[in-house]
């Protein structure tokens, strides 16, 4: 995006969005240099790979100086949302999950503590999620929920991993619960954990306990029993975080 078409889309005037680029009068003004800009990229206003304008011309259209403006990027920079490049300036970073997910991954391979951090993370948000579920899941949801679990019993009997289905499941599940922001932070997880999945389902005797498990909140869910749905997803996470930790640590010792 050239500068003359970001003034005009990505740097809306004053008068357009007055809440944004009026003077800013607080004491640590950079924080508020940082949460307008910000605001500006999560309003779709300032897109991935879009250019800053240079410091001067923020500054300006904040009211402040250029050492705020400075510090609020180097604070967005420190929180991923934007990245100096030689020769381009200042530039806002793809916050798509894949480019959230390959260093992660990376990392994940060498690092059998950050492997129990996800499962663990995977342990908090699931479970209430299961729970919520089963209190708002439409007819839609929960016929959906069915015709994944169909497909994974299909796969299971013919020795297949279904790991696909085993995906679908637990997003099926985070769709019925309506939070979309937890949706995209399963997604990561799901794509950073699936190597290891994988090699989980490939225990014997894994893939039937999983669809026994996922066949326990299902019933839930469809009985509309939050504290069950609850209770079976988190035992249903036990049992792969058992999985997962036993391999990995078979791998590193062996």
């Amino acid at each position: 995006m050239d500068h003359s078409s970001l003034q005009e889309s990505t740097i809306p005037s004053p008068s357009a969005v007055k809440d944004e680029l009026e003077p800013i009068r607080k004491t640590r003004i950079y924080e508020e240099v940082a949460s307008r800009i910000q605001r500006l990229i999560a309003d779709g206003r300032l897109r991935p790979g879009d250019h800053l304008p240079p410091e001067r011309e923020l500054a300006e259209r904040f009211g402040v100086s250029r050492t705020s403006v400075r510090d609020a990027i180097r604070v967005l920079e420190l929180m991923g949302l934007l990245e100096p490049r030689q020769g381009e300036g200042t530039v806002v970073r793809d916050l798509s999950p894949d480019s959230l997910v390959s260093p992660l991954a990376s990392l994940l391979v060498r690092n059998r503590a950050l492997l129990a951090d996800l499962l663990d993370v995977r342990k908090m948000i699931e479970p209430s999620l299961a729970a919520r579920a089963a209190v708002q899941a439409s007819d839609e949801d929960l016929a959906a929920l069915e015709q994944i679990f169909l497909r994974q019993q299909d796969k299971v009997r013919q020795g297949q991993l279904a790991i696909d289905e085993d995906s679908a499941f637990h997003y099926a599940i985070a769709t019925a619960a309506r939070n979309r922001v937890v949706l995209r932070v399963l997604d990561v997880l799901m794509d950073l954990l699936r190597e290891s999945r994988e090699r989980s389902l490939q225990v014997a005797g894994r893939l039937q306990r999983s669809l026994q498990g996922h066949r326990r909140i299902l019933d839930a869910i469809r009985g509309r029993d939050a504290d069950a749905a609850e209770a079976a997803m988190r035992r249903h996470l036990e049992e792969i975080e058992d999985v997962l930790l036993k391999s990995k640590a078979s791998r590193v010792g062996g």
